[in-house]
Formats: structure tokens, sequence, C-alpha cells
């Protein structure tokens, strides 16, 4: 599809703002259902520590995660971040920017991905991933069946884990960010009063452990991006979240 049509198309967007300074890296993201920014402050050889902001989030249990993630990598040579596991027992969408944080905290430049993944067309969902503004990937799915690229054409959506690892840096960083967002994207089409039981879902991040799904309650503002004039992070500087215009 070409890209300019995914501009003007209904969908989920996604943006990630991966900001290097000296000593300290930050990587913020938003979409639909999230806006949260991890700063990593490091020496170069460790973290020494961990901030996070969750500043939208879906569940009244999701503030209790930053004090998790700061454990799991408090400590860590960002070069080992990446293998320290305990995604499960993390916000996935934490755990994820610090990964990604971690990823540049060497460069001199920030990053920019956005996501683009419309809603289906005669049952034809395409997503791609742009950095700092170029289109650098698509795929396409029909019920999570993928139908491009030809090399993955018949695989599940939830198994690209192979393809991904084949590819070359930077475009493997690009798969899987891109993989995840079209993933996240089927929020769309779900029914709100079917998400809104966290002790139905699989235990696979933070609030869904058993013993912060009992008691998590769905919250929080969903923002149709496609739909409404604004951005994802357009209220984000790379350090600090501005209130939205239209939130005074």
């Amino acid at each position: 599809m070409d890209s300019a049509m995914l501009d003007v198309l209904p969908g989920f967007r996604r943006r990630f703002l991966v900001t290097p300074t000296a000593g300290q890296v930050t990587a913020a993201v938003e979409d639909d259902y999230h806006s949260m920014a991890v700063t990593l402050h490091h020496d170069g050889a460790v973290v020494s520590a961990v901030d996070s902001v969750m500043e939208r989030v879906p569940w009244t249990s999701c503030p209790g995660a930053p004090a998790v993630l700061q454990a799991t990598f408090t400590g860590v040579a960002p070069g080992d971040i990446a293998g320290r596991g305990e995604k499960k027992a993390n916000c996935t969408h934490l755990h994820d920017l610090v990964l990604l944080a971690a990823a540049h905290a060497g460069d001199i430049a920030p990053t920019r991905y956005e996501i683009l993944a419309c809603d289906p067309v005669d049952g034809l969902a395409v997503a791609e991933i742009r950095r700092d503004g170029i289109p650098i990937l698509q795929i396409a799915h029909r019920g999570h069946v993928m139908t491009e690229p030809v090399e993955i054409a018949d695989f599940s959506l939830m198994k690209l884990r192979g393809w991904i690892d084949a590819l070359d840096e930077p475009q493997r960083e690009a798969a899987r960010l891109l993989q995840w967002g079209t993933i996240l994207a089927n929020g769309r089409l779900i029914p709100m009063e079917r998400q809104s039981t966290a002790s139905r879902v699989p235990p696979n991040c933070f609030t869904f452990q058993p013993e912060n799904a009992v008691n998590a309650l769905r919250v929080g503002r969903v923002i149709d991006f496609s739909a409404a004039q604004m951005e994802p992070l357009d209220h984000f500087d790379g350090a600090t979240y501005q209130p939205r215009p239209s939130e005074g």
C-alpha cells in the first residue's frame, strides 16, 4: 500500500522518541492506549537509576510497575539489558522502552519511530514503520496470517521471531517494534467490555500477574489519533510532558 494512503486511513498510531544525552537516555512511547517514558541514567558501564513516567495508562494497577522496572535494571550494564529477562514481571511497554533506550544510549542524535496500522479494509490490514519520517518496513495480514512481505506469507503475526532475528540492524529493531504495534492495533477491533477484566488475560505483564489482576480496573483515556487533531507525543519534548492544548 502506498505510504500516503496509510496517513489518511483510520487506524492505530504509535510513536517512539529516543533522546540520548550525556549520562542518560530517554525513550518515550504514545499510542491509542498508552503514554509513558523511561530514562536510564548511566556512566557508560552500568545503569545507576531508571526513572519512569506513566502519563496515560489503561489499568489502575499500572503505576506499581516502575518500582519493578527499577529493581530489574539498576546496576545492569547497558549492553546486558536485552538479556536481562523478567519481561512478564514488568510492564511490557516500560520494559520495551528500557531495551530501546539501552540500544541507543551511545547515539549522538534522537531517533523517532512512527507506526501506522490501518484498520482492515476488505479483511486486509496493512502496517508500516517509519524512522525519522522515512518508511522502512511495511507488512500486511488477514486475520493475523501474513500476506506481505512474501518471505513471511502464511506465517502467523505472532510468530515472526525467526524472520526478525535474521534481519540486519537497524531493520531488526524496527521489525520488532512493528510486529508488536500491529498486534496492539487489534485492540481497536475488540469491544471495550471484552478488554476490561484483567483476570481473564494471561499473566504476560505486571498488571496481569494474578496478585495484581484481581484488583486492576480499566481506566485511562483512549485516543484515536487517526481521527483526532493531535499526534502521539506532540506534548513531549524528549525530556518532559507538557499539557496538550485541549487539556489546559
